[in-house]
């Protein structure tokens, strides 16, 4: 069985790492793969083709950690992140949220759902709505797992990078500090979740996306996430499996 990851958001989780700037992607012999048209191949760069300039992913980094420590499986990506989008576009119901749902759903026919990964946020910076990314964040993940009955799937958001600050562009970009905010207290409040920082990551020229280096060291910070919430599930179970074993011990007295 495929152990697969659902990856969704904007451009930096869709990836825009300089292609002639990144190591050699490792597919572990053929370990790593994506899906594409529902039939899961030999992961390949750009993993997330949402653009033409679409480059290096932080999942690459993601999936080569997980399998290092999952021996005998093999670790498939449903690449569904979009640039340039905003919460509102990953409503419920929105073609981004059923493009996600829909793509997941026929990847479970041959794999398990075991993460879902998500960065967004410099799409909604703007004065008037930094201030709903909580609640817009936690209406889409609460039905996204719904949609996927994936209560208990590890689900792991980004921080934005400090780097927004000097786009001079985007202005509203210096709001990124109250989406961080956000996130935290998502992951902080909400089952199941867990928060990776960008703290420290270094940008392309453009100061809007991360680069290869900093790509690669950003899905590995992703996983040391990912494994504070597989731990937790692991306690559970064991914790679960243990009262049912009490519990049938005592019907049989």
């Amino acid at each position: 069985m495929i152990h697969s990851i659902l990856i969704i958001g904007q451009s930096n989780m869709a990836g825009r790492g300089n292609l002639l700037e990144a190591e050699p992607l490792d597919t572990m012999s053929g370990r790593l793969k994506v899906l594409r048209n529902g039939r899961w191949q030999e992961m390949y760069r750009p993993v997330n083709p949402d653009r033409p300039f679409s480059g290096t992913n932080l999942v690459e980094s993601f999936a080569k950690a997980y399998a290092s420590e999952h021996e005998g499986v093999d670790v498939g990506v449903i690449p569904c992140a979009d640039g340039g989008t905003n919460l509102d576009q990953w409503e419920e119901g929105s073609l981004l949220f059923d493009n996600a749902v829909n793509c997941a759903k026929l990847a479970l026919r041959t794999s398990h759902l075991v993460a879902i990964l998500w960065h967004q946020g410099e799409g909604d910076c703007g004065n008037d709505l930094y201030p709903l990314y909580l609640k817009k964040i936690t209406a889409i993940m609460s039905a996204l797992r719904k949609e996927l009955n994936a209560q208990n799937v590890p689900l792991i958001v980004g921080g934005l990078g400090d780097f927004l600050k000097d786009r001079i562009e985007s202005p509203q970009l210096v709001n990124y500090t109250y989406i961080n905010e956000a996130l935290e207290k998502f992951a902080q409040i909400t089952p199941y979740t867990a928060f990776a920082s960008a703290k420290g990551l270094t940008a392309n020229p453009d100061n809007l996306h991360f680069n290869s280096k900093s790509l690669q060291e950003f899905g590995l910070r992703y996983y040391e996430a990912f494994k504070t919430v597989e731990d937790k599930n692991r306690v559970l179970d064991n914790q679960n499996k243990m009262e049912d074993s009490i519990r049938s011990s005592m019907e049989l007295l």
